[in-house]
């Protein structure tokens, strides 16, 4: 019988990680779990980070959807269109991370990544390195000794840092190396936490016979745009969409792959994911990264108990529920 390596990757998106949240709701109270119980890792890049830290802590979704309702304009403050794009194209970005910083604190305290229940795989960018940045757990396959030390606040400020929306990210232990959004190349970790198993954990002469995915996505514009778009934009007529767009077609690109990993690969790799709900014309207008409005907040959590209500029966939602995961950290 083939022994699973359970992971669980959550997208990046902004406040749109409200959606995630929700559904994962749905599995906490379908299954009577804490989902950390059943995944031997946890995978997220930015807000989908700030869930998977939580989540390995054994912290509820629903304590992160609570925080994303009740702080998420705190965090996104509305501002004029004007001053939001003069802000961010002038002025060292559109928002600072002073209310994001309190409410991480507020929610992880003095927890180290060493504290996790599970391992880890935290997507940023190292500005200071030129490179790409995976906050992991310090696990014995790899002989890593580098993160546990870390302090979950500043990983997450370090995976969500969008540049032109947050300040850079800067860790004093980590000889005040500066970090952005892991979104930028890897808004759909899964791939990232597909590598980290087949390095250490999965194939021949390893611990596990097989990977196990559960992706689940954040809520994102499905529909195109009408042909007939002026075809010189600058920054100021891209701004906000800039960043959506290349956060969007990366994830699809990481989706799509996955989907098709299991054709060329010769260990055995279940990938299921959790899309995005459909949105209307008039929808996909509410739906931003950094819109947090009532109206906004009322759709993710709408679209997000629409798909959990019906992913939480599903045969393959249930697979990963059957036995719990079986690496342990602490």
């Amino acid at each position: 019988m083939e022994k699973p390596f359970k992971i669980l990757s959550i997208d990046g998106g902004g406040i749109k990680g409200l959606y995630s949240s929700k559904i994962l709701e749905h599995f906490e109270e379908e299954f009577q779990c804490n989902l950390v119980d059943y995944f031997d890792m946890i995978c997220g890049t930015s807000t989908g980070g700030i869930l998977g830290l939580a989540l390995s802590l054994k912290l509820k979704a629903a304590e992160i959807s609570k925080l994303y309702e009740e702080k998420g304009d705190l965090i996104f403050p509305p501002q004029s269109k004007i001053r939001g794009i003069f802000k961010q194209t002038f002025r060292g970005g559109k928002y600072g991370d002073e209310a994001l910083k309190e409410a991480l604190e507020a929610t992880f305290g003095e927890h180290k990544i060493g504290d996790s229940n599970c391992l880890l795989c935290i997507p940023s960018y190292s500005l200071t390195d030129a490179r790409p940045f995976v906050f992991k757990y310090d696990h014995k396959e790899g002989n890593l000794s580098r993160d546990n030390m870390a302090r979950y606040v500043d990983v997450a400020l370090a995976t969500s840092a969008a540049p032109t929306y947050f300040p850079l990210a800067e860790i004093k232990d980590y000889d005040n190396k500066q970090f952005v959004d892991g979104g930028l190349y890897a808004n759909n970790p899964s791939i990232v936490g597909f590598i980290e198993a087949l390095t250490y954990f999965v194939g021949e002469d390893k611990e596990y016979d097989e990977v196990q995915i559960l992706s689940i996505s954040s809520l994102t514009n499905t529909v195109g745009k009408n042909t007939g778009l002026a075809r010189d934009r600058a920054f100021i007529d891209w701004r906000d969409e800039l960043f959506d767009t290349m956060l969007t077609g990366q994830a699809k690109f990481i989706e799509y792959f996955m989907s098709k990993v299991h054709e060329i690969n010769a260990i055995p790799v279940k990938h299921i994911r959790v899309p995005s709900e459909i949105l209307s014309p008039e929808q996909q207008s509410m739906v931003k990264l950094d819109k947090a409005t009532k109206q906004s907040i009322d759709l993710l959590k709408g679209k997000g108990n629409d798909m959990g209500i019906i992913w939480r029966k599903k045969d393959e939602i249930k697979q990963f529920f059957e036995t719990e995961k079986t690496y342990k950290t602490n």
